[in-house]
């Protein structure tokens, strides 16, 4: 069977914010795509196994095998699920608001994540996990807030979901796992809350996925 009509398959953990991501651009495209789960804590960590690292030697997820490629690093795989499967559309057809996406991407996946995510907090000792976690965050949130009252409509650009709101929803998710208060954040929160009404943010959420644990499912 030709690459192009195998179905891809997507290597995902269910609380990776990296993977939900993938997993709402594939559901906003009506991408159907097989899933299989990589534990990141279990066996001390699925990701560091062998035959993960020959899917991605970065160690890490998401992954997703499509059209033939292995491609990992969420924001190059929904920018190739654009390119390639452009309707519907996750960057603006405007440059200036394309770019305003693109930033807001990064400031989330670049300059908040990274900051707070399993890898780094292993460095962290005991209680400081959780302050380190929340301090990095509620700094990006601050930029971030002041950010999105000049670019937000009903989303974060604008009236149209974009690849910014892809990394928007899985970071709050993260913030209140970290128990960081939004109450400072009220453009945040309403962008948030409107996305997660949306069918693409709810099936693609950690807590309907293959691998998430039954006491953590809604």
């Amino acid at each position: 069977m030709s690459a192009a009509f195998l179905k891809p398959v997507l290597y995902s953990y269910f609380r990776s914010s990296c993977s939900w991501r993938v997993r709402i651009a594939l559901a906003l495209k009506g991408i159907a795509y097989d899933q299989i789960p990589v534990n990141l804590l279990k066996d001390g960590g699925q990701q560091f196994s062998t035959e993960f690292q020959a899917v991605n030697p970065m160690q890490q997820v998401p992954a997703l095998k499509i059209d033939g490629i292995t491609l990992s690093q969420s924001l190059a795989i929904i920018q190739y699920l654009e390119e390639t499967r452009p309707n519907p559309r996750l960057l603006p057809q405007d440059p200036k608001k394309r770019a305003q996406a693109r930033m807001i991407s990064d400031h989330i996946v670049s300059g908040i994540q990274p900051l707070q995510n399993l890898t780094l907090l292993k460095r962290a000792a005991g209680e400081k996990k959780l302050e380190w976690a929340q301090h990095y965050i509620m700094c990006g949130f601050q930029a971030l807030e002041q950010i999105l009252q000049h670019t937000a409509g009903r989303y974060c650009i604008g009236d149209e979901v974009s690849m910014a709101d892809l990394c928007l929803v899985p970071q709050v998710y993260n913030a209140e796992r970290f128990k960081v208060d939004l109450a400072p954040y009220p453009t945040i929160t309403r962008i948030n809350k409107a996305l997660l009404e949306l069918d693409a943010f709810q099936v693609s959420h950690p807590c309907r996925q293959p691998d998430t644990p039954a006491e953590l499912r809604a």
